[in-house]
């Protein structure tokens, strides 16, 4: 059964109009983004979603070019790239994946500088799009969120910020917290930039699905694609290929957490995990608990086990550009 299950995601969707995506990512300090971002395209190669954007949640310099750099891999140099402008998280990588990537593949953004102001980029495309139409997908900080709900009309919508997400966004799928929680775990995501976290996850006004530290920390992945030997010129197989073997914990593969959460956020939460209602409480120093009293937010548990997720993101982040 899980096979006929993990066939098809990845086959051409005919006849229905792709699901308008934007990716917000902290894209450095892991490279669990690298496989999320592949999953991405390979979701827009088989026309199940467009992308409309990809935001970036960090500010270290070069991170709108690692951006750009999967971006024009995969075939679409031109999708929009969005930087926090104003004060925000800045860290990135120890391994140097970032400036190898930036050294050895093609990228026509070169600094932070020619990227746009994130929340102005939002505002911009939300303001385009049909309503209920936009899933976000983020997998990092949530410094942009926060500023896009918190900002005010502007030339592109006389709308203030929640209620032009109100109108466009359909949902909203969150990489954070830990779940239940009540343990004062503090999950990075959240912790990095606890006020905007707070923020988001108590006045964002549509649903928000969360796949929580437990779920992806379960789920290894990259091995099989640095094993593949047909594959040879591949951003995404050289970050795998320099990371794995600098920590000990990813003898097994890399923790994959992004992956689930654009996993959930284009094919849905079934049949991989099951939604349990409620709303996440952010505490002040980034530790999270869980009101199942409220509704309107949900986190995954696992209704299959991890390793069939974990081989189907495998298959996923071996996906190669298709010429266009």
């Amino acid at each position: 059964m899980a096979f006929l299950i993990f066939r098809s995601p990845c086959e051409a969707q005919k006849n229905a109009k792709p699901a308008a995506v934007i990716f917000d990512t902290d894209i450095g300090p892991d490279y669990d983004d690298v496989g999320a971002i592949t999953m991405l395209h390979a979701f827009a190669d088989s026309n199940y979603i467009s992308i409309l954007a990809t935001m970036a949640s960090n500010k270290y310099e070069g991170i709108a070019a690692v951006l750009n750099v999967f971006n024009t891999y995969f075939g679409r140099p031109d999708i929009p790239i969005g930087v926090p402008k104003g004060k925000g998280v800045d860290i990135r990588d120890g391994q140097h994946w970032t400036d190898t990537v930036i050294a050895n593949y093609p990228h026509k953004i070169k600094s932070n500088a020619e990227a746009e102001d994130a929340v102005k980029l939002y505002r911009r495309i939300l303001a385009q799009q049909p309503d209920k139409s936009v899933t976000i997908i983020t997998v990092g900080f949530l410094t942009n969120l926060s500023n896009l709900i918190l900002s005010k009309p502007d030339e592109y919508s006389a709308m203030d910020g929640i209620s032009l997400v109100r109108q466009k966004v359909k949902s909203l799928v969150s990489m954070a917290g830990k779940f239940p929680g009540n343990d004062g775990f503090t999950e990075f995501n959240v912790m990095k930039d606890a006020a905007a976290s707070k923020t988001v996850f108590e006045k964002w006004p549509t649903e928000i699905i969360y796949s929580g530290f437990e779920i992806g920390v379960k789920i290894k992945t990259g091995i099989p694609l640095v094993q593949n030997n047909a594959i040879q010129y591949s951003p995404v197989k050289d970050v795998f290929r320099i990371c794995l073997p600098k920590a000990k914990e990813d003898y097994q593969g890399r923790m994959s957490w992004d992956e689930t959460a654009v996993l959930v956020a284009v094919k849905g939460a079934s049949p991989w995990y099951n939604l349990r209602h409620g709303k996440i409480i952010v505490h002040e120093d980034g530790s999270n608990s869980w009101d199942e009293h409220q509704s309107g937010q949900y986190y995954l548990t696992e209704q299959l086990s991890s390793k069939a997720t974990e081989d189907f993101i495998n298959h996923l982040i071996q996906h190669q550009p298709v010429k266009k």
